[in-house]
């Protein structure tokens, strides 16, 4: 008879306790870089920290032991979403006890914008020691990590993501075939797509900050602008790019390595769904391309067209200047990375705009590519409605006509098209709600606006780029930093993933397991309460039949005795009962 093989230690263990486990083994990298830097009291918060999550991690693995964990996706989901909800409760913990100067929920706060890859200026950057600032963009690359692991291992199973635009199921239901692959269990893929991509993943940052130190760049400031690009975060301990030494160099090293945002294809082809896998034929890197071109044309030729009040002189040099500002800036905020060059005030003066924040924040909702670390609506989508306006547009003229596109690009322009509206409706309804909500709480519109956005598309430097002064978030009240809180979250997640978390359908299979486990474990605490009960019952009525027939110092004693059992039934009852069950 053939004997199932039993799994690994990191496949019992549920998603979340798994992650709480790297998180806390993390820790060590500041733990050397402030030793290194002969920083013992920041080296010292780190590493009680790290001490506290392991034992923490390893007791309730203990407790875990060998009890069979769920299998369901759903399950995997709302792992991903405790992950981005609860872990920066423990991640804020060395942060908060080195800066000592803030509250928790600034120091919550910042975890959130790090591990969402959202990059919020929650401090001034001089008033953070250079321990926290690679702690923020560790959690920031650590977060870009796990939402290219989630993305083919959970998100593209469910259809969500944005791979609901070209899956062969519904949003929120597992894939027809993807049940069938490594076993039917989700924790196969996730650590199978994991191994396959930390190699691919630190091997591009380990590039980008190899190039960086050989053009001439700080040791700290290159490693977290090589993190801060690979996973779209922004954080830079230096106030951004343009206040670094590599100059042009610099921003045309990270400009390269920002197009594995635009499509995962640049790093990975392994998902459920259907589509292109050359490179050169996929939408989205081409919607990309499109965009990271067009708009520094029309923004350089502007200087030509509208901009005549500009008095910069037309020479070659201020237009070569300011088109390299566009693009560096463009392909940035298109990929939700945030970063701004240098030559970006350059390229306003040219071509005249004063309102070139719009093009930003626009840039920003439309975001990267699927399954990639950018944030926004997704290429993707913003593709398939194009497939659909084309569409409509033919069926006016031609109101019998029949199209002629491939099965994939007629699920696009179906039922993908229709999904894509949704997802953008959804996008655009919590636009508006977490608005009002800040502008509900002594914030102006334009600033609740521009919170929105940045929040919504994981976008956190587009703060710092529209507004003329700067804008701290620790300086906001409670409630505006919960509202971002939330708003983060639920943009790094995607709305129709929330969605499909209070979807009843798929509620059903999992209650239908559950019940029957209630069943039993409700049998049990009768159980074991009654077998309790009558043990200690029997024994104070037998103490209760003697004292009739005892010396008064008798029955004081034996009265002692029987309230002593009374309180015991009261008090160790509930332990024992939580021992027989554990």
């Amino acid at each position: 008879m053939a004997t199932r093989k039993k799994s690994g230690l990191a496949v019992r263990m549920p998603l979340f306790l798994l992650i709480c486990g790297l998180a806390s083994l993390s820790m060590v990298v500041p733990v050397l870089h402030a030793l290194s830097l002969g920083d013992e009291a920041v080296a010292r918060s780190f590493f009680y920290s790290a001490v506290i999550g392991i034992v923490a991690v390893v007791l309730v693995a203990l407790a875990k032991g060998n009890r069979p964990s769920h299998r369901r996706p759903l399950v995997q989901l709302f792992a991903l979403l405790a992950t981005f909800a609860l872990l920066p409760i423990y991640l804020a913990l060395p942060f908060y006890d080195v800066l000592r100067t803030t509250t928790y929920l600034n120091a919550y706060l910042e975890m959130v914008s790090a591990l969402t890859t959202t990059g919020f200026e929650t401090f001034a950057p001089d008033r953070l020691a250079p321990t926290l600032h690679l702690w923020r963009a560790q959690v920031a690359w650590m977060g870009g990590f796990l939402m290219w692991v989630a993305a083919s291992s959970i998100l593209a199973p469910m259809g969500l993501g944005g791979f609901e635009v070209t899956a062969r199921g519904e949003p929120g239901r597992v894939v027809a075939g993807a049940e069938m692959r490594d076993g039917a269990d989700p924790r196969v893929r996730l650590l199978r797509v994991a191994r396959t991509l930390t190699p691919v993943y630190a091997g591009l940052t380990g590039t980008v900050c190899i190039l960086l130190l050989l053009a001439g760049e700080e040791p700290l400031v290159a490693v977290i602008h090589a993190m801060s690009v690979m996973a779209t975060s922004g954080i830079s301990p230096i106030g951004g790019v343009e206040h670094a030494r590599t100059g042009f160099g610099g921003e045309a090293i990270l400009f390269l390595f920002m197009f594995f945002a635009l499509s995962r294809l640049t790093f990975l082809s392994d998902t459920v769904t259907v589509g292109e896998r050359r490179l050169d034929r996929d939408p989205e890197f081409r919607i990309g391309i499109f965009l990271v071109l067009g708009v520094p044309a029309v923004i350089l030729l502007r200087h030509w067209l509208g901009a005549y009040e500009v008095t910069m002189q037309s020479d070659f040099l201020a237009a070569t200047r300011a088109l390299w500002g566009s693009l560096f800036t463009v392909m940035s905020f298109l990929t939700t990375t945030g970063f701004v060059s240098a030559d970006w005030g350059n390229a306003q003066m040219w071509s005249g705009l004063e309102t070139s924040e719009i093009i930003l924040m626009g840039l920003a909702l439309i975001g990267g590519g699927v399954a990639t670390t950018a944030g926004g609506v997704k290429l993707l989508r913003v593709f398939a409605l194009y497939l659909n306006g084309l569409r409509e547009m033919e069926r006016l003229v031609h109101p019998s006509s029949v199209s002629g596109a491939r099965l994939n690009g007629r699920r696009i322009q179906t039922n993908g098209a229709f999904i894509a509206w949704v997802f953008f409706m959804l996008f655009a309804l919590f636009l508006a709600v977490v608005t009002v909500l800040l502008a509900a709480q002594a914030v102006s519109f334009e600033q609740a606006l521009l919170l929105s956005v940045a929040s919504l598309s994981t976008t956190g430097p587009l703060v710092g780029v529209a507004t003329e002064t700067s804008l701290w978030l620790s300086e906001f009240e409670m409630g505006v930093k919960i509202t971002l809180c939330v708003a983060m979250v639920l943009g790094r997640l995607e709305t129709l993933a929330i969605v499909a978390l209070l979807t009843p359908n798929l509620w059903r299979s999992w209650l239908r397991g559950l019940i029957p486990s209630l069943k039993d474990w409700f049998f049990r605490v009768e159980f074991a309460s009654r077998h309790l009960s009558y043990r200690h019952e029997t024994r104070v009525d037998s103490q209760l039949e003697t004292i009739t027939k005892a010396r008064p110092k008798e029955i004081w004693l034996r009265t002692d005795k029987i309230f002593r059992m009374c309180s015991w039934t009261m008090c160790e009852k509930p332990r024992l009962l939580w021992q027989f069950f554990s």
